[in-house]
């Protein structure tokens, strides 16, 4: 029964992610927004609205826990897996705006959060700062779009979406879409809460560890189907911005919205702040010299991301269960696997900065 509710759920937020885009988008069009805004904003809360029903769901039913793992989860799964696997399938295209707003946005956001988080709590006053930093991103976003036309970006737009519709089918259709999605993206995010819940109690871990495994890696199936398939489909930069964008909606607003609405505020975990935090705060920092040397995430390093992923996963497993082999497999990947990727990120950023000489 737990496994049915979870799957249910998950597919519920899918489906419910997938109808709230289509109707916000083509309503969006019919009253004359650009589709580069539509991209911007409202196709990024698209794929991330599973993470915002599941966290801010959970933080409103006392599963705090499960709405911070969820979203540090998120982050982590989104840069690690989906774009490990997306440059693994096809070298990736870093767009140069990533690398001179996003992503250090995004990593100066993460440390926010970190800071936030020391005093063992993302109070309401912190919630309401981060979300308030996600209405200036968007407000940011959809001025500085305004003074762009770029015909590629339309012409990328229709091809996700069709063509441009000349006027509305209907003026009940786009609506009923848009509140469509959102009563599936309720009805999945309850299920998916209770049946993560449940499946924790079950197996004796904490709702920290499934949200940072189970849960995170659920919610974040849009991100994983849109970056893959533009990676299939050559559309590199999208795989790109795509996990970029959501890693900042969740940081600012699912976290953010998560936090003000708890009735105590998000408490955090001695073992998030040990070992959690500091990871998706790093795998931040680990994005800009990969994204610096030739604006290119090759398979190599695609490869790298993966392995990351799975060996911090390993980590988390082994750490519920308590097994025996913990301590020198930590022993292992931080005195010589750590050290030799880090060597190896050094090689590259110093050949691309002397090949640039």
């Amino acid at each position: 029964m737990m496994m049915i509710m979870l799957a249910v759920g998950l597919v519920l937020l899918v489906v419910g992610a997938d109808v709230l885009v289509k109707g916000a988008s083509r309503l969006a069009v019919a009253v004359g927004i650009s589709p580069l805004v539509i991209g911007l904003t409202i196709v990024a809360f698209g794929t991330s609205a599973p993470e915002m029903a599941v966290s801010v769901g959970a933080a409103w039913s006392n599963a705090a826990d499960l709405a911070l793992g969820n979203v540090v989860g998120s982050n982590i799964f989104n840069v690690l897996f989906i774009l490990g696997i997306s440059a693994i399938i096809a070298p990736l295209a870093v767009a140069q705006q990533l690398i001179r707003l996003d992503v250090p946005l995004m990593i100066a956001v993460s440390i926010v959060v970190w800071l936030m988080a020391l005093d063992g709590r993302i109070g309401h006053l912190d919630g309401l700062l981060l979300f308030a930093g996600a209405l200036g991103y968007t407000l940011f976003l959809i001025l500085h779009s305004r003074k762009e036309k770029n015909p590629a970006v339309i012409a990328e737009y229709e091809r996700e979406f069709g063509a441009t519709p000349q006027k509305p089918p209907s003026r009940w259709t786009d609506p009923a879409l848009i509140l469509g999605g959102l009563a599936l993206l309720v009805i999945g995010s309850q299920l998916l809460v209770k049946g993560a819940v449940l499946i924790a109690q079950h197996l004796g871990v904490s709702e920290l560890v499934i949200g940072l495994t189970i849960v995170a890696a659920g919610t974040s199936l849009p991100e994983v189907a849109t970056s893959v398939i533009a990676s299939l489909r050559g559309e590199r930069d999208i795989a790109v911005g795509n996990v970029v964008g959501s890693n900042l909606f969740n940081l600012m607003a699912v976290l953010g919205l998560s936090g003000a609405v708890s009735p105590e505020g998000l408490p955090v975990p001695a073992s998030a702040l040990a070992l959690d935090i500091p990871v998706m705060v790093g795998v931040a920092v680990l994005c800009l010299p990969i994204f610096f040397t030739g604006y290119v995430i090759s398979r190599s390093e695609g490869a790298v991301f993966l392995f990351f992923f799975i060996a911090y996963t390993f980590y988390v497993v082994l750490s519920a269960s308590q097994a025996q082999i913990l301590e020198p497999y930590s022993n292992i990947m931080l005195k010589i696997v750590v050290p030799a990727v880090g060597f190896y990120l050094l090689t590259l950023a110093l050949r691309y900065f002397f090949e640039g000489e």
